[in-house]
């Protein structure tokens, strides 16, 4: 268990492997980058992703350098990460696939795109980003170091802030009463959890 690095890299070349994918059907990226002025929730919500990555990255050279792991970290908690996270990039990859041509990183409030309601989407809101929240909690079981706690605590900050700051209110400007009868029937991020109520 001694070789995270290569998953590591495997997120950056997954995002690139997407964009690429996003580019060839729409001619477009989907990347917005960090939107919002400094200090707003959404520059915050980028700021937090971007420093989430960073430390996704930064972990297995931390753990080459020598940072110690966290007490309690044995053979059998690593191999359980590298399940997880295996499972985490399957799902995240799949969540993308299933956004189509709606797949973006940030959100422009220019767009309006379609809202998908269908596959994983049909009971859950934001499969993705709870795809990239297991993919996370693996990589910081795979190397349990101070950065890959830190680097989760961002993305679920980041995840939290993104999710009911930005993209909720963003939603229910462009899809309206369609976007409120599916967030009623759907979770934020778990089947069941997090339904609007009237």
């Amino acid at each position: 268990m001694g070789r995270p690095g290569p998953v590591h890299r495997l997120g950056g070349d997954r995002v690139r492997f997407r964009a690429a994918i996003q580019a060839r059907r729409t001619g477009d990226a989907g990347f917005r980058g960090i939107r919002g002025r400094p200090g707003s929730a959404s520059w915050w919500a980028g700021i937090l992703f971007v420093l989430a990555l960073l430390g996704g990255a930064a972990v297995p050279i931390a753990a080459i350098c020598g940072m110690p792991v966290l007490p309690g970290a044995g053979t059998p908690w690593r191999w359980a990460g590298l399940v997880i996270t295996t499972a985490g990039i399957a799902a995240t990859l799949a969540g993308q696939s299933a956004m189509g041509t709606s797949w973006r990183v940030g959100v422009d409030s220019r767009e309006r795109t379609a809202l998908v309601m269908t596959g994983m989407f049909a009971s859950v809101r934001n499969p993705v980003f709870t795809a990239m929240t297991v993919t996370a909690i693996g990589l910081a079981l795979m190397v349990p170091s101070a950065v890959a706690v830190l680097a989760l605590a961002a993305l679920v900050t980041a995840v939290q802030m993104q999710v009911r700051i930005v993209e909720k209110p963003h939603l229910r400007s462009v899809h309206g009463a369609a976007y409120d009868a599916y967030a009623a029937r759907a979770g934020r991020f778990l089947p069941g959890i997090g339904r609007r109520t009237a």
